[in-house]
């Protein structure tokens, strides 16, 4: 069953059915390593942005824990809640999204379907950060694709 998007984004329709397809059959550990993996790739926009990253990265860090059975899904759970307050203080709307790819990414630990909306909010932050270029929309959910499959090949 196909995952429905919870962000209205402009998209690439038919690589994100591909994600999705891959995402059911992925397990949630992977799918934490992939989605920290879109989360990094997509941070750098969030340079618009004059914040602490101590948050995201200690997040990022306890979600890493977590994918080796060294920390908690109530850790992964607070982590991700501090990632949002750091986004619910951005100024711009790519910051806040680019630090919510983050925190849904660190939730993945939590339940694995933050995995599909952290790659829909990286897609949100590339759509803000690039707009009116669908080429870039493409290419992040090529790059995503890519990564996953990467992922999927070496476990």
């Amino acid at each position: 069953m196909s995952t429905k998007t919870k962000i209205k984004i402009e998209d690439d329709s038919e690589l994100r059915a591909e994600i999705d397809r891959l995402y059911e059959i992925t397990e949630q550990v992977e799918l934490a390593k992939w989605s920290i993996k879109c989360a990094k790739h997509i941070l750098p926009l969030s340079k618009v942005e004059n914040i602490d990253m101590s948050d995201i990265e200690s997040g990022i860090g306890v979600n890493e824990f977590w994918q080796v059975g060294k920390a908690s899904v109530n850790q992964v759970r607070k982590a991700g809640f501090k990632i949002h307050a750091v986004a619910r203080n951005c100024k711009t709307e790519i910051g806040k999204n680019a630090i919510r790819t983050v925190g849904q990414a660190v939730g993945v630990g939590h339940m694995k379907e933050h995995a599909m909306v952290c790659s829909d909010y990286a897609i949100k932050t590339v759509q803000l950060a690039f707009p009116m270029d669908k080429e870039k929309i493409t290419e992040e959910r090529q790059w995503q694709l890519k990564a996953l499959e990467n992922i999927k090949a070496s476990t």
